[in-house]
């Protein structure tokens, strides 16, 4: 029998457009948090203009009806990177454009808090320039925030206290990993270092560079105290990867990257959702839209109930589809 899914519209009531991050509510989240565990929320990149980085709004999916919005600024251009932490916090990246075409820098991780509510904007030109995707290691009120830039190819560790006078950003906090192809581009935006996946029990991150084509692996990612380069490769397949975009760590340990076609583009395998082994062995693929580029932010996480659950985006359609996995998590 195939996963359960349901298909969910992202468009919130101000019209936002182009999904970009999705990411699940987790287990532990404050009682008097708007969102509750198993939630799903989705980052939107563009505005009603269809412009993109104007899009300014987090929203909560609803199934079969119209998302609810969990945030809403202004002067935005919300991206995949997009965590929920266990204090209900929440991270999503920035980088805004003008018009649609001429992005703003240096960019900004929003710090949200539970009910919604900006807690802090926080900047950093060597750090957070062009902030485009995400991963967390969450302690609890300390959380190590890998953060990708597309701006300058390379990696940022955001090392975050979080206590009764808000959020700091440590001394700690550096580059880990650089070197990575980064470009403008006419369709695309920008085109630079993506998905982020931390496998905690290795500590090893990896990383989904769209302009190389590839997928690397930074070993030690939680304590480095240096910039490793772009680390090792461990996956190049000009067969199954068409610019890769967002990257997850699958229960079963394999990766899954989503197919942005910005480089490397195949007409017949449009939007394609990639599995492989972390040894760099092809798995499986899933077109996710018949249109190329449609392909961007995914996520495994667990329903209300703790089944588990695999969701990914669909920026041509501005839906989200949700599968409910069975045990083995295929």
């Amino acid at each position: 029998m195939p996963p359960q899914s349901a298909i969910d519209s992202t468009v919130p009531a101000n019209g936002d457009l182009n999904p970009y991050g999705i990411a699940f509510v987790p287990a532990g989240v404050p009682s008097w948090s708007t969102l509750k565990p198993g939630d799903v929320v989705v980052s939107n990149f563009n505005a009603s203009s269809n412009l993109q980085g104007t899009g300014t709004t987090i929203v909560k999916l609803v199934p079969g009806g119209t998302p609810v919005t969990f945030f809403g600024g202004s002067h935005l251009g919300l991206t995949t990177a997009l965590a929920v932490l266990r204090n209900g916090s929440v991270l999503v990246g920035n980088v805004p454009t003008t018009n649609g075409k001429n992005v703003i820098a240096p960019g900004s991780l929003l710090v949200i808090n539970p009910q919604g509510g900006l807690v802090k904007e926080l900047k950093d030109q060597r750090l957070l320039d062009g902030p485009w995707d995400l991963a967390v290691i969450d302690a609890g009120n300390f959380v190590k925030v890998f953060v990708s830039d597309v701006l300058d190819g390379r990696v940022a560790r955001i090392d975050l206290a979080f206590g009764p006078n808000g959020v700091t950003v440590l001394p700690s906090s550096t580059i880990i990993a650089s070197g990575y192809l980064h470009r403008t581009d006419p369709a695309a935006l920008v085109v630079g270092p993506t998905g982020l996946a931390y496998d905690p029990l290795h500590d090893v991150l990896y990383v989904a560079s769209t302009g190389d084509n590839a997928i690397f692996a930074i070993y030690g990612a939680a304590g480095s105290n240096h910039d490793n380069g772009m680390g090792r490769m461990i996956y190049q397949d000009n067969t199954h990867l068409h610019g890769p975009l967002a990257l997850a760590l699958a229960p079963n340990g394999d990766l899954v990257t989503a197919n942005g076609d910005a480089v490397n583009a195949d007409p017949n395998q449009p939007s394609e959702i990639v599995e492989f082994t972390v040894y760099g062995q092809f798995v499986a693929q899933l077109s996710v839209d018949s249109v190329s580029g449609s392909a961007f932010g995914l996520a495994f996480g667990f329903d209300s109930n703790q089944h588990l659950q695999f969701a990914a985006v669909d920026d041509n359609t501005n839906t989200a589809t949700v599968w409910t996995l069975r045990n083995n998590g295929q």
